[in-house]
């Protein structure tokens, strides 16, 4: 917890914040900011939607978080009137009940048309954790522009985006570069999982999902035994996110034709990162987890066809790795579906286990933007809010 200084007070009157967040990621993110805001505004009122991490700080939720937290498209369909009945439900006391400002925490489906609905109506909105807009559907950021006093966003790249088209925004660092050292101990993390200390680590993450798993972790497999055969002392773990996938990786475990030797561990990704001396996984947030972990890293990926042909004619990014879109150049490579085999992969990852000088140089450069953004992110959010809700009430 960030210590405040006490010229940190902004007003002692009495304000209040409307915050929604819609998943547990955004609680992480709402609590640390309800903390910070609080400091700015002692006699604050917080209320809106959030879950546990956020009523702990003294935030009231108006409906159970779990209501939105929706995947899928079918589990959507499922439950739309009841979601449109939460939102109706918000708007209503918010119309009622004017909060200074109202902030939405990433679920950008759920949360852009409030703010927009709350801004036509004169109150002040922000939005915290951008959609991917700058990387496809960029005609997205017109309606964004319309729904939002201001944009917080996460990288630097986004904030760019925002800024090239006219929207105000600030870039307020991720919360993960906060909390994850810029030293892992991966001796400690190695003792604590069971692994011998000496011998070359191999983690492997083909995604959490389990379309992920089934279009990537046979693959990922393969390309583990093909670099077990040239160095048979490599540890291989997985971790999996819960027991489904546990089971799921088991059951592809069991059905290779050479037996593979493999921790399969339940949770704890970020450990077996740690862990690790080189990641073999999907591209997404693990990417950015990998890199200020300061590990060098493969990314392999595969989509249906059809869904792959779609993707490439919308998608305006030159890279799907974050360190890569972060660096503005190829950091560490990219396989992409037929040029994800289990051969490339396995030659990719076994030249990083064998390549001490590019690990060496793949550690300065992912210190160099872990420190770009370990920015404390909560305290920033805040102080971007603070200034607009004090220019908004002057």
């Amino acid at each position: 917890m960030t210590d405040h200084p006490s010229s940190a007070i902004i007003s002692e009157r009495s304000i209040t914040f409307g915050i929604i967040a819609g998943e547990a990621s955004g609680d992480i993110l709402g609590a640390g900011l309800v903390r910070s805001l609080r400091y700015r505004y002692p006699n604050a009122r917080f209320v809106g939607i959030g879950g546990e991490e956020m009523v702990a700080e003294g935030f009231h939720s108006l409906v159970p978080m779990e209501r939105l937290s929706v995947m899928g498209l079918v589990e959507v369909l499922g439950r739309i009137r009841e979601l449109f009945s939460i939102r109706t439900r918000l708007l209503d006391y918010f119309f009622t009940t004017p909060p200074d400002v109202v902030i939405g925490i990433d679920s950008p489906d759920f949360t852009l048309a409030i703010e927009r609905r709350c801004r036509e109506a004169g109150i002040l909105s922000v939005h915290y954790v951008s959609p991917s807009v700058w990387a496809w559907r960029q005609k997205r950021i017109l309606k964004i522009a319309k729904s939002v006093n201001l944009m917080l966003t996460l990288f630097p790249f986004e904030a760019r985006f925002y800024e090239e088209h006219q929207v105000p925004v600030a870039f307020v660092g991720h919360p993960l570069a906060d909390r994850i050292p810029m030293e892992p101990d991966t001796l400690k993390m190695r003792r604590s999982l069971g692994l011998d200390a000496n011998a070359p680590v191999l983690a492997v993450l083909p995604g959490s999902r389990a379309g992920e798993v089934g279009r990537l972790g046979t693959l990922f497999l393969e390309a583990s035994r093909w670099i077990q055969e040239k160095r048979p002392d490599l540890q291989l773990v997985i971790p999996c996110v819960n027991r489904d996938r546990e089971k799921q990786v088991r059951d592809l475990v069991d059905a290779l034709d050479v037996k593979l030797p493999v921790t399969i561990v339940r949770g704890r990704s970020r450990d077996v990162m740690a862990a690790s001396d080189v990641v073999l996984l999907a591209s997404g947030t693990a990417t950015l987890e990998a890199m200020l972990l300061k590990k060098p890293m493969v990314v392999g990926y595969r989509l249906s066809g059809l869904s792959y042909a779609l993707l490439s004619r919308l998608v305006k990014v030159p890279y799907v790795a974050l360190p890569n879109l972060l660096a503005r150049r190829q950091l560490v490579p990219e396989l992409l579906q037929g040029d994800a085999t289990a051969e490339s992969l396995g030659a990719a990852v076994f030249r990083s286990l064998e390549n001490s000088e590019e690990r060496a140089r793949l550690k300065e450069a992912f210190t160099k933007l872990h420190h770009t953004l370990k920015r404390g992110a909560d305290e920033k959010a805040a102080q971007a809010i603070s200034e607009l809700v004090e220019r908004g009430a002057s």
